[in-house]
């Protein structure tokens, strides 16, 4: 898999929802720190499953760095509702039900065992001034992130 936005780049703002009546808008988290935007295919499957648990054992790193992390798929905010409450993850999980983030982002993945057009694994930091410091985008759908390399991006904005 190849695409994504590069280092460098602005990132496209954005408003998903989260919850009934609950929306995030990149810009207005941006104004209170860097933003890691984890992108992933699908809530309960395995290895999204792995690296969303990741960044919520990692979270209170982030924010430490004044950083935030909202995981983004186009799954729907009731599956997220519970797939948060399932593994206990204490950032938002935003829905692009309509695909218009990962279309902005250039991260679509045709398909996914019949579901069309589903986010690719993907990490962007964008620092405060909204441009990409870090781009990472998975070979594979099995891929994970490399974590280590995102919590450095994160150190260096901060």
């Amino acid at each position: 898999m190849t695409g994504g936005l590069k280092a460098g780049d602005k990132g496209p703002d954005f408003t998903l929802w989260e919850a009934p009546g609950k929306s995030v808008t990149l810009s207005e988290e941006l104004e209170k720190g860097p933003v890691v935007l984890a992108f992933y295919p699908a809530d309960f499957t395995s290895v999204c499953q792995k690296e969303l648990c990741a960044f919520r054992d990692a979270l209170a790193v982030y924010n430490k760095l004044g950083a935030n992390v909202l995981g983004i798929s186009v799954d729907s905010i009731f599956s997220h509702a519970a797939f948060k409450e399932a593994n206990q993850i204490q950032f938002p999980l935003l829905s692009d039900w309509e695909k218009t983030v990962i279309r902005d982002y250039d991260i679509v993945h045709p398909d996914l065992a019949g579901m069309k057009n589903v986010a690719k694994r993907a990490v962007f930091v964008i620092g405060m001034d909204g441009k990409i410091a870090y781009s990472w985008v998975g070979e594979s759908l099995g891929d994970l992130p490399p974590f280590d390399d995102v919590q450095k991006a994160v150190e260096s904005l901060s």
